[in-house]
């Protein structure tokens, strides 16, 4: 029987609840943050690691979880999460431009949180000075649904930089990869992230119905192409039913 251990940390003023399997920690979590550690010490420099995800995986809580798992361990260097979500163009931006999707023109606004509607060059600007300097970071505040400049300093000696199109098999994120010293992709089946994103809807208030147009329409393209079109990761981990990791 699997023995499952609750988490609950503080992350810029929120708290957050993280459950995973206590020998997943063991087994995969921590031997991956020591093989950082590692690496940082030889390289003695700066690590950026890329940690890319479909929708509604958790890789959001799961790197927050490792930044806090880090903290509690002697033998880890201290690592601090960041996410891609402050990249989005401006709402203002987003509200009145289009975007050219899988060969279609459509308004932003209809296709918010796809590749498109980021603002790479400003990333790229940040990467390029992420490893020699403490730098500022944007984020993506949900209560007013808007990038929020300068937020969060990055200042830890390994950062995990999470997000759905980081493994992208296409301009310009193959070549924004350049910055990173490491990569990781985790997975799902699609059935099961399709039920998760579907549940999150109803949360919101939608009914059942609404919701499956909703991932019909929007989240159901986003899921598929980071699950086909992202290259593999230097490590993969997958997602189970149960919501356990695993390596494969």
């Amino acid at each position: 029987m699997k023995q499952w251990k609750t988490y609950h940390f503080i992350v810029n003023g929120f708290e957050m609840e993280a459950v995973y399997h206590v020998k997943t920690i063991q087994e995969i979590f921590l031997p991956m943050l020591r093989k950082l550690t590692k690496m940082q010490k030889e390289k003695q420099k700066r690590l950026v690691i890329f940690v890319a995800a479909p929708p509604a995986v958790g890789k959001t809580t799961l790197c927050q979880f490792l930044e806090y798992l880090s903290k509690e361990q002697k033998d880890i260097t201290e690592i601090q999460a960041i996410g891609l979500d402050g990249f989005h163009y401006p709402s203002d931006y987003i509200n009145s431009h289009n975007a050219i999707v899988c060969g279609k023109t459509v308004p932003m606004k209809e296709v918010k949180g796809c590749p498109e509607t980021y603002d790479t060059e400003k990333l790229e600007q940040k990467l390029q000075k992420i490893g020699q300097e403490d730098i500022l970071w944007p984020i993506y505040d949900r209560n007013i649904h808007d990038v929020v400049e300068d937020v969060v300093k990055v200042d830890q000696d390994i950062i995990l930089l999470e997000g759905n199109w980081l493994l992208l098999e296409e301009e310009p994120w193959t070549s924004i990869r350049k910055w990173a010293d490491g990569t990781i992709l985790i997975r799902a089946e699609e059935e099961m992230l399709k039920e998760r994103l579907i549940g999150r809807k109803q949360k919101g208030g939608l009914s059942r119905k609404a919701a499956e147009e909703w991932y019909e329409n929007s989240d159901r393209v986003n899921v598929r192409r980071v699950l086909n079109d992202s290259v593999k990761g230097d490590l993969v981990l997958w997602v189970e039913e149960d919501q356990d990791y695993s390596m494969k």
